[in-house]
């Protein structure tokens, strides 16, 4: 799933290459994604794109007078850029292209979306507080204002475990599954931490952790082509993806504890004493 470095460095790609262009078609192939019906996509063809901007893990198409296209790629959704679109409008069929978007220059990009389950949605809004997602995000982590002070009030009270904490959009926008792990890694901390529980030390630890991980994630992705930023979201992992393999901090092996739709990925060492966590079933440490 595209998270908020790979959302951003989308939106830097998007900004050099949609501003100052027109959009003359919009052409639909899975109506599924399509999640608003008015304006209606047509509303779009003729406007210029003056704008790209970013919401947690939704990006933002804005058009000069006229509304925006706004995309959540979720977990299996991408962006394809095309230097040259196929001439002919495309075919619908069982294939994962879901949208196209074409400029006046021939060039522009399609949205497609591998597997069964169908999450990728796109929006065409007047304003992006419309859209649901987005309208119950919560702060940005990369924000300036978003210091140790912020952390510690979204977390004060919060008595779910720190993993699901970080994922939740509504308490911190754009870390998905694979940078939370990656960011209670960097941090030493137990993903089945209560939230709560952190010491000033730690929410200090943890949030260091956060904007570090975070940034350093952007700053690796930023000037990749839309078609290499999986590969360079993967290549930058620490222990995410790399369950069997030695922590490249400590050498222990790194762990995985799996759910129903997804697992997490953590070093013993570095993380929780030693111990190997419970699996999905348990909240707590192996005894």
């Amino acid at each position: 799933m595209p998270e908020l470095p790979e959302v951003e460095a989308l939106k830097d790609f998007l900004t050099e290459h949609l501003v100052g262009h027109e959009i003359v078609r919009v052409l639909p192939v899975a109506i599924s994604v399509l999640k608003t019906y008015d304006p209606p996509l047509s509303a779009l063809e003729g406007r210029e794109v003056v704008a790209v901007g970013r919401h947690g893990k939704f990006l933002d198409l804005a058009t000069g007078g006229g509304p925006r296209l706004i995309t959540h790629l979720a977990r299996a959704g991408w962006l394809h850029w095309r230097d040259r679109l196929p001439d002919g409008p495309p075919k619908p069929g069982k294939g994962p292209l879901a949208l196209r978007v074409a400029l006046e220059t021939g060039e522009g990009f399609d949205l497609t979306e591998a597997g069964t389950q169908k999450r990728l949605a796109v929006y065409v809004v007047s304003d992006p507080q419309e859209v649901p997602g987005i309208a119950r995000l919560g702060p940005d982590p990369l924000a300036d204002d978003f210091d140790e002070a912020a952390l510690a009030a979204l977390l004060a009270g919060e008595r779910r475990q720190l993993k699901g904490a970080l994922r939740d959009q509504s308490l911190i926008a754009g870390v998905g599954n694979a940078y939370s792990d990656e960011i209670l890694h960097a941090a030493k901390m137990s993903p089945f931490k209560l939230a709560a529980s952190l010491t000033p030390e730690e929410t200090a630890r943890l949030h260091s952790a956060l904007r570090a991980t975070l940034t350093e994630a952007v700053e690796r992705s930023r000037g990749v082509a839309a078609g290499r930023l999986k590969a360079e979201k993967k290549s930058g992992l620490r222990v995410h993806g790399r369950t069997g393999q030695p922590c490249p901090v400590c050498g222990d092996t790194i762990r995985e504890v799996s759910f129903s739709d997804s697992s997490l990925q953590y070093c013993p060492t570095c993380q929780t004493g030693g111990k190997p966590l419970a699996d999905r079933r348990m909240s707590r440490l192996l005894k």
